[in-house]
């Protein structure tokens, strides 16, 4: 391969000899701003709305004009085109517009499309030696230019409109209304809205720590009340006969069942950034910073996903180096499970990258140990998570104790491990509560006496955080506060792009 200005020169037995492969960075195609329709429209101004090009115009920006004339050329001179953009909307219509921006006459070009949602190098040989035809994708990119032009119309249109309307009230400003941005920031002001107004109310509640056989867990009033003033609380205590101090108790009933849970699933970059924050309290910013630092360094794959399902040519490098995976994680774990679940080995749910997993390069501990911490921890969640879909499931039994306190009841819930399984990756130590939280309670019997000590905590209303990190960062909890339940169903399962921010006029 062989390095020239804007292109390479390559020689693959899998490509026609001397194949040129030419790149673009971002959209070198966009659409022209309103003043390049009619200078009238450089001021802004209530009589030129609304602003409805009757054919719309494309420009290369001025900082991509020699990139593009470089492409543009090659094109020209190409007998057989391949699009080997991402394979999704936006990878076509970033193709589709260069080619068209080109004028480049297609009847005289074979166009060929590369599909792959894999970046492993026998995906990629694979892809090129099957070829799909590049029109049967060409609606792709109809559907996204028209994403690409109402994105337009409604930031041209409504920007200059809202911005002098809030004029003429006094306020100044130039005020950006999008597709995207301008109901996200409405949520966000909601929420903001929530928290500023709200008013935190006292409440008293009834727990019981219980002392069995020299052990001890929480039971909670069953069923569960709240207690405004200190007053109803005592009254509900004499009328129970509820004692100050310790006193006799009575288990009434232990009901178990045994379950099982498979592993969480892979990474996307939402869920990885989720479960980072939630361990490690990085923020988004700086947990992205480290995937991609480990992405450059070849041990991470891609990290910028919305996707946690991989392919079966991930999955098969993963099984065979199952064992060298293996000299990373501490303690003993089986990974038996080596034929593909659909929980995690999907392709058909694969668009243009999929999970964030480990690559075929497999560190030395040491290397490891010199990394920047951060890029330790996620390296290792991503690794232990990866791992978890080749172990056994997690098995446990469920347990729900009731308790009688006096006259009142309460009750316990928990869990006791079983088998470990996939959890055996995660373990911190034999504690009686494991890392997802879960009271491990210990074995008791109908009719066996315990002793019950009440505890009576004065809490708070909390209004919540402002920025919750482990569910607002992540695409599949959007449109939650919508009543239309169609309309989450769409938000949750598409992927939207932010619109072009709006210079002040």
């Amino acid at each position: 391969m062989s390095k020239k200005q804007g292109h390479y020169i390559v020689n693959d037995p899998v490509l026609p000899k001397d194949t040129i492969v030419t790149y673009a960075f971002g959209h070198l195609v966009e659409l022209a701003p309103p003043e390049k329709y009619d200078s009238k429209y450089k001021k802004w101004s209530l009589s030129n709305l609304p602003i409805f090009p009757e054919k719309y115009k494309f420009i290369v920006p001025a900082g991509k004009k020699e990139q593009f004339k470089i492409i543009k050329e090659l094109l020209t001179q190409a007998e057989t085109i391949v699009i080997a953009t991402d394979s999704d909307r936006e990878g076509e219509n970033i193709a589709w517009s260069i080619i068209r921006q080109a004028k480049i006459d297609l009847k005289q070009k074979k166009l060929k499309r590369l599909w792959i949602n894999s970046l492993e190098k026998d995906a990629i040989i694979n892809g090129f030696k099957n070829l799909q035809d590049g029109w049967n994708y060409y609606p792709v990119y109809q559907e996204a230019q028209t994403r690409q032009i109402s994105d337009w119309l409604v930031g041209m249109n409504g920007s200059p409109l809202y911005t002098l309307e809030l004029r003429k009230k006094g306020i100044r400003g130039v005020y950006s209304v999008g597709r995207v941005q301008t109901p996200t920031l409405y949520m966000v002001y909601q929420r903001d809205q929530a928290i500023k107004n709200f008013k935190a109310e006292a409440y008293f509640e009834i727990n019981a720590e219980i002392s069995a056989d020299q052990r001890k867990f929480t039971a909670k009033l069953d069923p569960y009340q709240r207690f405004k003033k200190q007053e109803e609380l005592n009254a509900f205590r004499k009328k129970k006969e509820l004692q100050e101090n310790k006193q006799d108790a009575l288990i009434k009933d232990v009901k178990k069942q045994v379950k099982k849970t498979n592993s969480p699933r892979l990474f996307s970059l939402s869920s990885l950034q989720s479960a980072v924050n939630k361990k490690y309290h990085a923020s988004a910013s700086q947990i992205l910073q480290a995937a991609q630092s480990l992405y450059e360094a070849k041990l991470l794959t891609y990290p910028r996903t919305d996707c946690n399902y991989i392919t079966e040519e991930e999955f098969d490098y993963l099984v065979l180096n199952l064992h060298k995976y293996l000299d990373l994680v501490p303690g003993q774990v089986s990974l038996n499970q080596i034929e593909p679940n659909k929980r995690y080995v999907n392709g058909k749910k694969v668009q243009e990258h999929h999970a964030i997993i480990m690559t075929k390069i497999i560190p030395s501990k040491e290397r490891l140990s010199k990394l920047p911490k951060l890029q330790q921890q996620v390296y290792d969640l991503v690794l232990k998570t990866t791992l978890a879909m080749f172990a056994e499931p997690y098995e446990y039994e469920e347990t729900v104790i009731s308790i009688e306190i006096g006259k009142a009841f309460f009750k316990a819930n928990g869990n006791r491990p079983v088998k470990m399984g996939w959890k055996r990756l995660f373990e911190q130590g034999n504690n009686d509560q494991n890392e997802d939280g879960e009271n491990v309670l210990p074995k008791v019997e109908i009719g066996q006496q315990v002793k019950a000590e009440l505890k009576c905590p004065q809490k708070n209303d909390s209004p919540g955080s402002l920025h919750r990190r482990n569910a607002d960062n992540r695409y599949e909890t959007a449109g939650r506060t919508l009543d239309d339940e169609q309309a989450q169903s769409i938000l949750k399962t598409s992927k939207v792009s932010a619109p072009k921010r709006l210079e002040p006029t």
